[in-house]
């Protein structure tokens, strides 16, 4: 056989065998990927879609925590996973963060994982336990002044933007606060019921029961606009203008995955986004869908990459 011909021939045989493998899938259980432990509004979201997924196809979309190293434990297992849809990773801003955060790492997020879909935004809320003296962001920010390094500040990890959320709140102000890092939204909202620290910018949807329960008390919501779960809690900006932080889940995939498959996933998670009980859950965790095309979230996480670039190198902050 010439070799012109050979290489057709080759060619469409990987061909007919993507398609086949697209048409296939799911052939095994799918597992989704969570940098952070059980409980926290990731790990929510994440088990809400998988639940939807496993009953469209019929195999289950099992959620795994891998929780750790600010969401690159995670990250790396499925950047190590055969690319054939079935290790699919829970993308955060703490993804885009770590970009320009870590110094050294064994993957690149920007070139290992391929955007699958995105799925939801909602505002962080600035919070504390209903104990604290302040009662106001102003409040907050003069007890902070007349007790320097005396609050602390939570986050559910560091580099994550509940973290640079509370950097940027001490850049704007010139306050000093103890960051105190969690392995995820769960424990640290433990320790923050528990008074053990005093102050965190955490999920929305995560926090928004405790909060309606009045175990903590909101300050503010990150966004530029109030949040319909709390219309009565003031922004950030209201008090410091410039400020706004947000978080975000999407779904990203091993980069060499099958354009077919990811085609697949894409349609079938907007489909489950677009639910009506998806929906309503969702929003009333106290976050907004953001169902949208593949390149859409591309856009997200290359934005999202270059804005929190600019905000690593203002801070200085390095994690190795």
């Amino acid at each position: 056989m010439r070799r012109r011909d050979f290489i057709k021939v080759v060619g469409g045989a990987l061909a007919w065998s993507t398609v086949a493998q697209a048409q296939s899938y799911p052939s095994r259980p799918v597992r989704l990927m969570v940098g952070f432990p059980p409980g926290g509004t990731t790990d929510i979201v994440a088990r809400l879609i998988g639940h939807w997924l496993s009953e469209r196809f019929g195999t289950p979309f099992v959620v795994e925590n891998r929780a750790g190293a600010g969401t690159n434990l995670a990250t790396e297992a499925v950047v190590r996973a055969p690319a054939d849809g079935h290790t699919l990773l829970v993308v955060t801003p703490s993804n885009t963060i770590n970009v320009s955060l870590y110094e050294k790492m064994d993957f690149d997020f920007e070139r290992d994982i391929a955007p699958v879909a995105s799925l939801i935004r909602s505002p962080f809320v600035l919070e504390v336990f209903p104990g604290f003296p302040a009662k106001t962001v102003p409040e907050l920010i003069d007890y902070a002044k007349r007790n320097p390094g005396k609050v602390n500040i939570a986050s559910f990890g560091t580099g994550t933007a509940s973290h640079f959320s509370g950097e940027l709140l001490k850049m704007m102000t010139g306050v000093q606060m103890l960051h105190v890092p969690y392995r995820g939204s769960a424990p640290m909202l433990t320790d923050l019921l528990a008074g053990q620290v005093q102050v965190a910018f955490d999920n929305l949807p995560a926090s928004i029961e405790h909060i309606r329960a009045d175990k903590l008390r909101a300050l503010a919501v990150t966004t530029t606009y109030r949040s319909e779960m709390l219309p009565d809690v003031p922004t950030m900006a209201e008090f410091l203008p410039g400020f706004e932080t947000s978080s975000w889940l999407a779904i990203g995939a091993p980069s060499q995955t099958p354009t077919e498959i990811i085609v697949t996933l894409n349609k079938a998670i907007n489909a489950a986004l677009a639910d009506p009980k998806v929906y309503a859950r969702l929003a009333g965790l106290g976050a907004t869908v953001m169902a949208g095309s593949i390149p859409d979230t591309a856009a997200l996480f290359a934005g999202e990459t270059e804005k929190w670039r600019k905000a690593v190198k203002f801070s200085g902050a390095k994690a190795n």
